[in-house]
Order: C-alpha cells, then sequence, then structure tokens
C-alpha cells in the first residue's frame, strides 16, 4: 500500500490516508493503515520486536486526507490532551448535493451512534445518549447542483460531517449511507481531511500539514486548487 508521508520525526508521523482503506482493523480483515505503518516503521528501521504508532484521531473508511500518528507514548498522550481540550484544528473539504443557503455558519446538533449497525442520527437533545456536535463551514463555490465547503470541526463525533450535512438537506456527494435517496451505488464519497494543525508535543512548536483531494470527479469542477482549497480561517 502506498500512504505518502507528509512529516517525520522521531515523535510524529503524519500521512496522507488513501481512501477506502480503514485506520483499524475491522471485521472485513482488509489491510489497514495502522499496521500498515507499523510494517514500514519496523522494516525501514529494522526495529525488533512489536513497534509502538499510537494511534490519535480516526477518519471513515471511504475519506482519504491528513492523518497524524504517535510514535512514542508521551507524544501519543500529549496529542490526545490537545485534541480533548479542542486545540488540534481540523479542517475538511465536502462536496454536498445542492447549494446552502447562508455562506457560510454554525451547525449544531445533537447525534446518536447505533455501534450494532454503525449508523448515526440526528435526535432531540434529550435522548438518552444524545452528544452534542458542532462545526462551522464556509460555501466555496458551486456547479451544476454541487457545491464545495469548507469545514471546521468543534466536535469529533463518528461520521459527523455526513451526518450533519444529511440533517441540514445537504447529503455529502456519494455517501450511500447518509444520502442513499440522491447518490448512485458506486461513487466515491467527496469528503477529505484537508488541514491538520497542532502543537508538537516536545518542542512546541506549532505545526500545519495541508493534504489536497485528487484531480478526480467531482473534485475536478473546481480547477483552481491553489485559490479555491483553503482553509476555514
Amino acid at each position: 500500500m502506498n500512504i505518502p508521508i507528509l512529516y517525520e520525526d522521531n515523535h510524529l508521523l503524519v500521512i496522507e490516508k488513501p481512501i477506502n482503506v480503514p485506520v483499524q482493523g475491522d471485521r472485513s480483515g482488509d489491510i489497514d493503515i495502522l499496521s500498515a505503518l507499523k510494517k514500514d516503521l519496523k522494516r525501514r528501521y529494522q526495529k525488533p520486536g512489536n513497534v509502538y504508532l499510537g494511534l490519535v484521531h480516526r477518519l471513515d473508511r471511504p475519506v482519504g486526507g491528513v492523518m497524524v500518528f504517535a510514535k512514542t507514548s508521551k507524544a501519543a498522550s500529549r496529542l490526545s490532551d490537545q485534541l480533548r481540550k479542542g486545540m488540534i484544528e481540523r479542517y475538511y473539504l465536502a462536496i454536498v448535493r445542492g447549494v446552502p443557503k447562508k455562506k457560510q455558519g454554525t451547525l449544531r446538533h445533537y447525534l446518536y451512534k447505533n455501534r450494532k449497525k454503525n449508523q448515526v442520527y440526528s435526535v432531540d437533545r434529550k435522548h438518552t445518549e444524545a452528544k452534542a456536535a458542532s462545526l462551522d463551514y464556509r460555501l466555496l463555490g458551486k456547479i451544476s447542483k454541487k457545491s464545495l465547503l469548507t469545514v471546521r470541526l468543534h466536535t469529533g463525533r463518528s461520521h459527523q460531517i455526513r451526518v450533519q450535512m444529511a440533517a441540514e438537506g445537504f447529503p455529502l456527494y456519494g455517501d450511500q449511507k447518509y444520502g442513499s435517496q440522491i447518490n448512485t451505488h458506486g461513487e466515491q464519497i467527496a469528503l477529505w481531511a484537508h488541514t491538520l494543525e497542532l502543537t508538537h508535543p516536545t518542542t512546541k512548536e506549532k505545526l500545519s500539514f495541508v493534504s489536497k483531494p485528487p484531480r478526480l470527479y467531482p473534485w475536478e469542477l473546481w480547477n483552481d486548487t491553489d485559490q479555491v482549497y483553503q482553509t476555514y480561517g
């Protein structure tokens, strides 16, 4: 598996996750990112025994883009603490069906995850298992009843962007789980982890990493990538 490395030092490993690959091993038995990276580290550095690599955050299987892993337990603990405190900024690019009425705004919902079905629902805040979810979005462009958005996460709920957009009537292009009524089977979901900003766990340096989506449909509808593919801030 070809996994592009965006940055690496003794503490961090930042990669561009390929689409349609699970981050961790699951019931499918397919090769996963975490296992593949451990094998690569073991090979490159000729390490004996098990290789440590800490999973800091996740991306859904069909989603590609920038991810950070911790190469030491201390780095994993500090990055996880940053994530809990909202100190790690995550920006995504998403292509949705339709055009939002407001060019930018904040979406707030309460989400419930049915773990047996691996399905997330927007529910009333009084639901016993409801968890608050919020994000900011900005409209970057619209073509052929499709809109390109940049999204900034405030919370990290499972399937959050997909569920919140669908709840607002703008399901993601290609999302078979939360937009099956409008999407065609076989379309690739148009959601990409574009930018990740964090503080280095040991040097305290502010770091920013960017990954651009592939120049394939429907991303190729927006050709001027340097101008269009920008973060929310």
